[in-house]
């Protein structure tokens, strides 16, 4: 006698699983433009992804204060906030492959004098240098990336393309960190840059034949125009503006903080420079995982309800780092801002990139990032002096109340017009 197919409910949800398995379609995330904007994205951050294992040795060699280390921050990241605009600007009509260029072989050429510097003056110098030449790659890629993927792809696309960002932040520190710790902090840059400059030139070439190729395919093939994505004519600021808030400030206050997460390893946690580099590792190294998550996330729940979650989440992990008793605990804390972090990027970028016309899209990235190095490149000296003057733990706290209040002041901004349906996966009409 036939069991009834009803007996088997394991049999049947494995069954589901594997054609789940099955179904799965790496090859639009394989081919194409993406992997070599991923290599680029890697690129890109060697600079600024050595900035932060480094320096409590940057500290000791030249003999600085927590303000100053947020002055040398704010000197790094305030000169990319200011250079956004105009790159975005200079994307839309220069081009993604000019952009790329600059954003890897000229950071690396940057990157490499700060080898050669032994004052902070020049420090500063090369820092902003370096954040000149990167500003346009960022408002350049996403558009060409969004550009390229059905509306339905986008959050996990651009999130796979962070994984090239965030992979820079967790594997330079492990490679920066030892040979820094038996030759000085500025080996790594002498060292590291070279290369990185080389791969710029080989993604330059390799990004114009791509193009072509593809180019080429479509002139011969043409593809069917795609309906899925809704045409968008103008951008709708007032749906704009909100997002961009509640994700920047979230963004930047965590981002403002973490900065200074290897200082506190080596002088409340009392471990060795080496490892506090070693450390700052965790937090980029989830990214691997939990940037395409966060971006399946997205496309998912729809990405004003994901960046309100991630602002929520935020608050307390922002004031526990404060006062995290041992390294086991700090580290639980960076990997679960790690998991916040790289689902708050890939999500805005989505909905950003989705709600502004075709040709406007690097203009509106060069907003969103001017918006948040603009506003947390200054911070950064002031979190900086306020740990010099009252210490981690209140400076924590304060970054923490912050948070809330920004995030409670933007949900409640978006419940009052839930009315109106602008927001229809918040109101759930």
């Amino acid at each position: 006698m036939t069991e009834p197919q009803d007996s088997y409910p394991s049999y049947s949800r494995e069954s589901s699983f594997r054609r789940a398995i099955k179904n799965i379609n790496l090859r639009p995330y394989m081919t194409g433009m993406l992997p070599l904007f991923v290599l680029a994205h890697f690129g890109h951050h060697s600079v600024g992804a050595m900035m932060n294992p480094l320096t409590p040795m940057i500290r000791n060699d030249l003999n600085l204060s927590y303000t100053q280390i947020g002055f040398m921050r704010m000197a790094f990241g305030l000169t990319a906030g200011l250079s956004q605009l105009p790159a975005g600007l200079l994307a839309d009509r220069l081009g993604v492959r000019i952009m790329v260029l600059l954003g890897v072989t000229g950071v690396a050429i940057a990157g490499f004098f700060l080898g050669f510097t032994h004052s902070f003056t020049w420090l500063i110098t090369f820092l902003v240098i370096s954040s000149i030449f990167g500003a346009g790659y960022h408002p350049a890629s996403a558009a060409a990336i969004s550009s390229s993927v059905k509306e339905e792809y986008r959050g996990r696309t651009l999130g796979l393309h962070l994984v090239g960002g965030t992979s820079a932040f967790w594997i330079f520190p492990l490679i920066s960190a030892p040979i820094a710790a038996k030759w000085g902090w500025q080996v790594p840059y002498l060292a590291l840059s070279i290369p990185i400059a080389i791969l710029g030139v080989v993604l330059y070439i390799l990004i114009g034949k791509r193009a072509r190729s593809i180019a080429r395919r479509q002139q011969e093939e043409p593809a069917e125009i795609e309906t899925s994505e809704a045409v968008v004519d103008s951008i709708r600021w007032r749906e704009i503006i909100p997002f961009i808030i509640v994700s920047v400030f979230t963004g930047t206050v965590v981002q403002s903080v973490s900065a200074y997460l290897s200082l506190y390893a080596t002088d409340v946690l009392l471990v060795s420079e080496a490892t506090a580099a070693m450390l700052m590792s965790i937090t980029p190294g989830v990214g691997l995982f939990a940037a395409p998550i966060g971006g399946y996330f997205s496309d998912r729940f729809g990405g004003m309800k994901v960046i309100i979650i991630v602002s929520f989440i935020s608050i307390p992990l922002i004031y526990l780092m404060g006062i995290a008793p041992t390294v086991t605990v700090l580290v639980i804390l960076m990997v679960a801002m790690g998991l916040i972090m790289n689902t708050r990027m890939p999500t805005s970028e989505s909905y950003l990139t989705s709600n502004v016309p075709v040709n406007r899209r690097a203009t509106i990235m060069g907003v969103y990032y001017f918006s948040g190095t603009g506003i947390s490149a200054p911070l950064s000296p002031v979190i900086g002096n306020l740990i010099d003057r009252i210490g981690f733990q209140k400076t924590f706290g304060y970054a923490s109340i912050t948070t809330a209040v920004i995030a409670v002041a933007c949900s409640l901004f978006l419940w009052r017009t839930r009315r109106y349906n602008k927001y229809p996966e918040i109101s759930g009409k």
